[in-house]
């Protein structure tokens, strides 16, 4: 664009300045569109004096910023130009950071989602999960879901929260889903010890990083009765909705949060899952605001999850994203099963 212009804001975007005009260009210099805006706009606004500075960083010119002054104020002059000059400077460096801040967080977004695993296929099983990043806030954080089929016909289900919102979060999430996923398969333990022995694991990696989770499994032959043997790691216990709209907690089973004891024994609890039920792993991004009892927000929870108890998995899972994710401050990942006898 600024190949062919020969004014002041085509020498300024290929380096020059900061350049003090005291009038519009002249028409002699009106080579290209460019000249052409910068000529309206001297005239336009009735200016005086004009400076034309630089936005440059590492060496390069992405932009230009243009003050201009009118009659009856003070003309800009020389004088003025160290002074614009540094706050040039300010300006480009801030939009510096924040176009550096955008990209390592869609890298760490992008890194997130990459691990983030694709359901496995289970014929009398319906699967859904969602992650959602926080709408409120230009963090990312170490929420995750998975799950896989673990030998002898069971299907794991995994939901967990790392504490803090940085790449460091992201990192240990992958550490602790790939840690819990091959003790898991190795071992073939109840939850309670799958979580006691990923906890082991985790305070040998850091012994200052914590995190919350929900190890599962799904057991029961294709036509039923299924049963969800589970253990949790501090956090919210899943949600379990009837097809008739009954909703109740799965509270059982519930210890420390991984990080704080690991050498003490887990809790682990068995529930029966009626068929065409659904049950709800969360994090609690999709349920906790600031200023509101725990209490009140699960309510919520069990009064929206009733409504969409007869829908398919996929729309009770994104109905219930749009319905209480709008102002989380908090990244959201959700895990739902449901299963359906053979016909």
């Amino acid at each position: 664009m600024t190949g062919a212009a020969r004014g002041p804001l085509a020498r300024v975007l290929r380096g020059a300045g900061p350049l003090l005009l005291t009038e519009g260009p002249e028409p002699s210099q009106v080579k290209s569109p460019l000249d052409v805006h910068d000529r309206e706009l001297f005239e336009r606004v009735g200016a005086n004096s004009a400076v034309i500075a630089p936005l440059r960083t590492r060496g390069a010119v992405f932009g230009a910023l243009t003050l201009i002054r009118t009659d009856g104020e003070r003309p800009f002059t020389e004088e003025s130009l160290p002074l614009i000059g540094d706050l040039v400077r300010s300006l480009a460096l801030g939009v510096e950071h924040a176009r550096l801040y955008q990209e390592t967080r869609h890298i760490a977004e992008r890194l997130q989602r990459s691990l983030l695993p694709v359901l496995p296929e289970i014929a009398h099983l319906r699967m859904a999960a969602r992650y959602a990043p926080s709408s409120t806030t230009a963090q990312i954080g170490g929420d995750w879901y998975d799950s896989f089929v673990v030998p002898g016909d069971r299907t794991a289900v995994v939901i967990g929260d790392v504490t803090g919102h940085d790449l460091e979060a992201a990192v240990a999430m992958s550490q602790l889903r790939s840690m819990l996923r091959g003790i898991a398969i190795d071992r073939q333990e109840p939850p309670d010890e799958v979580l006691r022995r990923l906890d082991i694991a985790n305070h040998s990696l850091s012994e200052e990083a914590t995190a919350t989770c929900i190890y599962g499994l799904v057991t029961g032959p294709a036509d039923g009765p299924w049963q969800l043997n589970h253990s949790s790691a501090g956090h919210l216990p899943p949600l379990l909705t009837t097809r008739e709209g009954d909703t109740r907690y799965l509270d059982a089973g519930s210890g420390l949060l991984l990080g704080m004891e690991p050498d003490m024994p887990r809790p682990g609890a068995i529930d029966p899952i009626p068929a065409h039920a659904t049950v709800l792993l969360y994090t609690d991004g999709l349920i906790e605001r600031r200023d509101e009892s725990l209490d009140h927000a699960m309510d919520r929870l069990r009064r929206h999850a009733a409504a969409l108890a007869d829908e398919p998995l996929d729309v009770f899972c994104d109905e219930l994203l749009i319905a209480l994710s709008a102002d989380s401050a908090d990244d959201i990942a959700l895990l739902a099963f449901r299963p359906v006898p053979r016909d």
